[in-house]
């Protein structure tokens, strides 16, 4: 099973920070599970951190109930139809069970926000093959991401997978992904080839080192397809992959998605790697309640 970790990120402090891995005005991005980052640059006045990947069952059960506690909080006003989708946000459960082991997501809280930002640094300086030194700089900047995006719900949510090998053990974090429902939730420095701002957009996944090739990727992916088709009316949806990475390029293949534009060979110029565009057509609904739910039978990627 070939795991997908998409992440980039935007970064631009206020006062400029002086590291030499984190200079002002530069965008890292990884758009893949083992290879190096891509550099962008846009500018800004603060903290802009752009970290840029259904067979399904819902579950409300009682093994779950001791992490999906907490109302969800966003620190602003909310009209009645924002309160609703926050809601639904809250309550959105997606079960599977693997081979391996099963698997729960759900929408990251605000108490999760620190080891959502250790697992998503981690995967990046192992992406750059940075010491683990620097992991603390990106955690504290991931989280600091995570802050300024929690403020856009309902309009983009993060997700986490928890897994478990069997009854008898505790829940772990296995993975995480984004996902921006619409231009309302976009951020503002998309990577190239730019998506549509208004479409659902896929980013920021990854997947806990020890727990790869068990299925949990491709269950983040349909997670969050999955809840795409209840929040927006929208057919399509979009996520960049890099072109080195075969991997994670097979998967959304096998889940659907199709290349529909590629980055220029001048990109190499910005100390970037070419990315794909891919985007993911949904069969059209035969009503407004009818929601698209892939063969829960579908064999997972190789």
């Amino acid at each position: 099973m070939a795991t997908a970790r998409s992440l980039s990120f935007t970064l631009q402090p206020q006062p400029p920070y002086s590291t030499a891995l984190f200079k002002p005005h530069q965008t890292p991005f990884l758009t893949s599970p083992h290879t190096h980052p891509l550099v962008n640059f846009p500018k800004s006045n603060h903290y802009n951190l752009t970290l840029s990947c259904c067979t399904s069952h819902s579950s409300s059960s009682s093994s779950t109930s001791s992490i999906l506690e907490d109302p969800l909080r966003t620190g602003r006003f909310l009209t009645n139809e924002e309160l609703e989708k926050l809601q639904f946000l809250e309550d959105y459960r997606y079960y599977q069970e693997l081979k391996s082991g099963s698997m729960w997501v759900r929408v990251m809280k605000a108490d999760e926000m620190d080891m959502t930002a250790g697992l998503l640094s981690e995967s990046f300086a192992e992406s750059m093959m940075l010491p683990k030194a620097y992991e603390s700089v990106l955690g504290f900047l991931v989280k600091q991401y995570l802050i300024e995006r929690r403020t856009l719900m309902p309009y983009t949510a993060t997700l986490i997978g928890f897994y478990r090998e069997d009854e008898e053990e505790n829940l772990q974090l296995a993975g995480t992904v984004e996902v921006c429902f619409d231009k309302r939730g976009a951020n503002a420095s998309l990577p190239t080839p730019t998506p549509p701002k208004n479409s659902p957009y896929i980013c920021n996944m990854t997947v806990k080192k020890t727990l790869r090739r068990r299925g949990i990727g491709w269950h983040l992916l349909k997670a969050s397809e999955e809840l795409i088709c209840q929040m927006r009316s929208s057919r399509e949806v979009y996520l960049h992959c890099r072109m080195i990475d075969a991997a994670p390029f097979n998967m959304y293949m096998k889940a659907g998605y199709t290349v529909v534009k590629t980055d220029s060979i001048l990109i190499l110029l910005t100390l970037q790697r070419r990315k794909h565009l891919m985007c993911k057509k949904f069969p059209v609904l035969n009503s407004p309640s009818e929601i698209y739910i892939s063969n829960p039978n579908e064999e997972l990627p190789s």
